[in-house]
């Protein structure tokens, strides 16, 4: 691996901590390069990608302009962390921010299929461990110091596509109580539309209408909601490609649901101001993160709940002289 490395301290500004900036790259020991190397691109779990931009021309985010440099140049690689540095400084608008390490990292490609990668990352949480020192007169002592299990906030792009505003991972596990100061007055990035945007917010939106809009304008059970909300999630999970049509006409059938839906859609890419694609790849990491919200649960007063994954003809509803009631068949119990 071959990486540079700059570290420079950023406090909070609207306190008054103030600042440092290094003048040269950090200089360490093999050992501690393969470690800080893991802990840095360990922070990305996820396959969304985000792009700098702008509100006017790209090369007004001023980001986007010194990492641009940043790759040009590497020589200017030490003046233009500290750039980054200055910029982040100037963000901190909230007092809640905590300052903390900001380490920038030039990563240089290993071989021709990938490409260079420059790291932001900001440690701010401290958290207490043990020293064992057994042969002293106090064998254990209380520090604080970084954790490696998970860095607060990260960066990393990746020196491609260049003209939409590069391909970036960013990561924020530590909002401060500001969840604009990392992504938006930093960065300033916004999701790039790729296959894991158009499968993730395709089932934002199937599962938005089936929960909110469908019941307003037909007559539907919390059963025939389930079925709705299995059905569109297990398309996905099936499928290699999504095309709307098929979609709905294979989770909704009928025309008038299909059409209030894709009323529904229209709306909601207006609303949002977002443009889905009809026809895209089935991003299977979109899915598994989507999925969680997918769960199909009937709450019965406070008695009982009714997880529904299946057929929905094994279930039916009705009324007697004790109440409203759910009637359920099954083969077989485990």
């Amino acid at each position: 691996m071959n990486m540079k490395i700059a570290l420079h301290i950023i406090g909070n500004k609207i306190l008054g901590e103030g600042a440092g900036f290094s003048d040269e790259e950090l200089t360490i020991s093999e050992e501690t390069q393969e470690l800080l190397h893991n802990y840095f691109l360990g922070s990305f779990k996820s396959e969304e990608t985000y792009q700098f931009y702008s509100d006017s021309y790209l090369e007004n985010n001023i980001a986007y302009k010194v990492v641009s440099e940043m790759f040009r140049e590497q020589s200017l690689f030490i003046d233009n962390s500290r750039n980054l540095g200055r910029l982040l400084y100037d963000a901190a608008e909230n007092p809640r921010i905590q300052g903390g390490e900001l380490f920038v990292v030039y990563f240089e490609a290993e071989d021709e299929s990938e490409v260079d990668k420059i790291g932001i990352f900001k440690t701010e949480k401290r958290e207490p461990f043990l020293k064992i020192l057994p042969a002293n007169n106090e064998p254990i002592e209380v520090d604080k110091g970084v954790s490696l299990a998970k860095i607060d906030k990260a960066a990393l792009i990746f020196n491609k596509d260049k003209e939409t505003g590069y391909v970036l991972q960013v990561v924020d596990n530590n909002k401060n109580g500001d969840m604009y100061y990392w992504f938006e007055d930093f960065l300033k990035v916004r999701q790039r539309e790729d296959d894991y945007f158009h499968t993730s917010e395709s089932l934002t939106i199937f599962k938005d209408y089936v929960k909110k809009q469908l019941p307003v304008e037909f007559e539907v059970s919390k059963a025939d909601q389930a079925d709705f909300l299995n059905k569109s999630i297990n398309f996905f999970k099936e499928k290699e490609e999504f095309k709307l049509e098929e979609f709905t006409h294979e989770v909704f059938e009928d025309k008038a649901v299909i059409e209030s839906f894709n009323n529904f859609k229209t709306d909601y890419e207006q609303d949002m101001q977002v443009n889905v694609a009809e026809e895209f790849p089935i991003n299977t990491s979109a899915v598994k993160k989507s999925q969680k919200h997918f769960k199909s649960i009937i709450k019965l007063d406070k008695n009982f709940h009714l997880y529904i994954h299946g057929d929905r003809k094994m279930l039916e509803s009705g009324t007697d002289e004790k109440g409203n009631f759910y009637k359920v068949y099954f083969e077989k119990e485990s």
